[in-house]
């Protein structure tokens, strides 16, 4: 180890562990199971909280807009670019809570790394707008991007969390439609099974800051009450994934939602896409977005997989 990387470890680990002990506050992982108004105005407030504690990075601009009735956002790099390649983003918070604040801080860290402009949404969010509306809402955004002249090669389709199971419910149903594919996608911690079948689901209970069964219990119900969870519309790892474009997914080792991502990347590798699983043993749901040393191996990573 070089020296700089032994003054430099040490801190990032207490950082780290400080950010830890404030996730466990913020998201109180010891969830009911239900989603109580009260309950559901705290975790969207805290979601607020957790986008303004983490400051996005500088020299971008921020340009939001609105497209009949759906908020959405440009980030675009201030320095010179490339514009003919943009990144669709979909953002996570179990399809009950996120906004544009909170979305903007992944966006403009994959704008930062790539040089590509990146195009975010706020979806309808559950309960009050349960499935099929944010699904509804994520083509009317590929759409929209259509509508401007880019091809789908032209487009990398990238979310976290629940905004990874909405790309990937995206991507099959324009491959049942018989539309082109996006270029590339790249997920983060996705959630891929509304069944919690994963072994990670128990090994992890204890150990993740962001996520719980319950949690994940919750927000199903409120996001598609009654349905069966195990349909690729809600659970994209059981769906086909022929046609699928090259994958990057990244994970923590601490998640209740890594064998998702490990079941995704076993299901693409059989059906002969091209997919890359990357896991940071110590880290939680959705790590890239705090500022941490493994957060820019993460990004710089994602650059290096879409440049390949």
């Amino acid at each position: 180890m070089k020296k700089n990387e032994r003054l430099t470890a040490p801190i990032n680990q207490k950082l780290a562990d400080a950010m830890m002990a404030v996730l466990k506050v913020i998201h109180d992982p010891s969830h009911t199971g239900q989603i109580e108004p009260e309950l559901l105005e705290r975790q969207r407030r805290n979601q607020d909280i957790l986008g303004k504690m983490v400051t996005p990075p500088l020299g971008f601009s921020w340009e939001p807009f609105d497209l009949n009735g759906l908020p959405m956002a440009w980030v675009r790099p201030e320095r010179g670019h490339d514009p003919s390649r943009v990144i669709l983003y979909c953002h996570g918070g179990g399809y009950t809570t996120g906004n544009l604040g909170y979305a903007r801080v992944l966006a403009a860290k994959m704008a930062s790394v790539t040089g590509c402009e990146v195009l975010t949404f706020a979806y309808r969010l559950a309960p009050e707008n349960p499935w099929p509306a944010p699904q509804q809402d994520a083509m009317a955004a590929w759409d929209y991007l259509m509508h401007l002249g880019y091809g789908a090669d032209n487009v990398v389709l990238a979310g976290d969390s629940a905004g990874g199971n909405m790309a990937l419910v995206l991507a099959q149903a324009l491959h049942s439609a018989g539309r082109r594919m996006p270029r590339r996608l790249v997920l983060f911690s996705p959630w891929t099974d509304m069944t919690s079948s994963g072994e990670s689901y128990q090994r992890c209970r204890d150990e993740d800051p962001m996520v719980s069964l319950p949690y994940i219990q919750a927000v199903r119900s409120a996001y598609a009450p009654g349905q069966d969870w195990s349909r690729p519309e809600f659970s994209p790892l059981f769906g086909d994934f022929t046609g699928f474009p090259p994958t990057l997914i990244q994970v923590g080792g601490l998640e209740v939602l890594y064998s998702d991502s490990a079941a995704l990347h076993q299901r693409l590798q059989e059906a002969n896409v091209p997919s890359v699983l990357e896991c940071w043993p110590d880290m939680w749901h959705v790590f890239q977005m705090f500022p941490l040393r493994q957060s820019g191996e993460a990004m710089d990573k994602v650059a290096a997989f879409l440049r390949t």
